[in-house]
């Protein structure tokens, strides 16, 4: 099999986008009903490659500014066939993904979905046509075939290392009209001060969690209960029912609820970082265990976001002065557990420092636009990830206009790139050798990719 449209250098820089648009493409489009008549265009042993896969990748990569080409959609093509190369030969080779590790990822990709929806299942129902479990039991499979898909390459690759002059090399291969020209790009940290909420409203919270357990021994039904009050986001599909999971998947304070109980049995408020949570135990079979939930996160007063304001304050304070670094104070201080362990500082998907302003959050992006470089801002009130109340000051480090790449501003993005390329010379010879596992048909129509040559 001829993977060239992985491995030329027309497609080198797009590979990883490819994948993740192929794969966002079909989780994604499923609203697109009757998009195309569906038919099969390749077998790759008792795995197949529908032509709506091919054509909801390929009208994705075109709707996010990709240039139509038949090139294009043999790559795509010549992806989705990898992808089935892959689960037969790890099928072949006994590798296997947990199922506990499917739903888990299931449940936070819809989650995201749910997100896009206002948390709306009436909405999404309506949108995709279907109910929220058959658009579950739907994208289930290819869930599942993309944690294989990253497993596999994951252990194909895992020896695969690049020295400083493969990376000058590669980057000096490049012809002078085809380096990247990329966005504008920032050095920014933060530390963040979480509102530290009262006893008296927590006292409140649980005092509700209580009246509400009280309601469901009465007869009350927990699905509708949970959906009514819980701050879980993926209420709303699973009515609190977080499903089977192992040791070691749940925050500690909530695994160790759900192995006291006895099935059937709720608690009594249990706090965790997310907030109070009375819990139910389903079901319990050896190291896993069903449990259902109502989770409630008690707000901090005006008084709490000050005394985290004033926390702050007194922090920027201290470097202003040069008393300490904004690194050290991060490292030191903040409790934003991505960003404390680097200095505070942001870093892109290769572990730079220099972050793309176009994948910067838009709130942060905002607040740099007020700012000079080298400035440290006044303390700032948001949301956290985890729905928290809190504080935080950005140090504007530094900016690098839009430009072409360069070994000398960019190395660690071309570094990247040019492990990419690498890994995907090592998986060219690994397809070259497992086809000979596995039965191959390509749909005659497809012939001129040339795929099988």
């Amino acid at each position: 099999m001829s993977f060239k449209y992985l491995t030329s250098r027309s497609v080198r820089w797009s590979y990883t986008i490819a994948l993740l648009l192929a794969a966002a493409s079909a989780f994604g489009q499923t609203e697109n009903k009757g998009f195309v008549v569906d038919e099969i265009i390749a077998k790759v042993d008792n795995y197949i490659v529908l032509k709506s896969e091919l054509e909801r990748a390929y009208q994705d990569y075109i709707t996010n500014g990709g240039t139509p080409s038949q090139e294009a959609r043999c790559q795509y093509l010549a992806i989705l066939i990898r992808n089935k190369l892959m689960v037969a030969k790890a099928e072949i080779d006994s590798v296997i993904v947990e199922e506990s590790q499917v739903d888990n990822n299931l449940q936070r990709r819809f989650d995201l979905i749910m997100s896009q929806y206002n948390g709306s299942a009436q909405q999404i129902e309506a949108a995709y046509g279907k109910s929220i479990e058959q658009i579950k039991a739907d994208i289930y499979d290819l869930v599942k075939e993309q944690l294989i898909v990253q497993r596999m390459q994951d252990e194909i690759t895992k020896d695969v290392t690049v020295t400083p002059s493969e990376v000058k090399r590669f980057f000096n291969s490049i012809p002078k009209d085809s380096i990247p020209f990329l966005s504008a790009e920032v050095e920014v940290a933060q530390i963040v001060r979480v509102a530290q909420v009262s006893e008296v409203q927590k006292d409140e919270t649980k005092g509700k969690l209580i009246e509400i357990r009280e309601s469901i021994l009465k007869g009350e039904d927990f699905n509708a209960l949970a959906r009514k009050y819980s701050a879980d986001p993926s209420v709303v599909s699973n009515g609190g029912n977080m499903g089977f999971v192992g040791r070691g998947m749940m925050v500690p304070e909530y695994e160790a609820m759900c192995f006291k109980l006895k099935p059937g049995e709720i608690s009594m408020p249990v706090e965790t970082s997310f907030g109070f949570h009375i819990i139910q135990l389903i079901e319990r079979r050896g190291n896993e265990y069903n449990s259902r939930h109502i989770l409630m996160s008690p707000s901090p007063s005006e008084e709490d976001l000050k005394a985290a304001t004033y926390y702050l304050d007194s922090i920027r304070t201290l470097v202003l002065a040069d008393s300490m670094t904004f690194d050290k104070a991060a490292k030191e201080f903040s409790e934003d557990e991505q960003t404390k362990n680097s200095g505070g500082f942001f870093v892109d998907q290769d572990g730079g420092s220099y972050v793309s302003v176009d994948e910067l959050d838009p709130v942060i992006f905002f607040n740099l636009d007020t700012m000079k470089v080298g400035n440290i801002s006044k303390p700032i009130a948001y949301r956290t990830d985890q729905q928290k109340d809190a504080v935080r000051i950005f140090y504007y480090k530094s900016r690098i206009p839009p430009h072409q790449a360069s070994l000398k501003d960019d190395w660690n993005k071309i570094e990247s790139f040019t492990l990419n390329d690498k890994k995907n010379r090592v998986l060219y010879k690994w397809f070259e050798k497992a086809r000979q596992d596995v039965f191959i048909s390509i749909d005659p129509t497809y012939e001129y990719c040339g795929l099988l040559e």
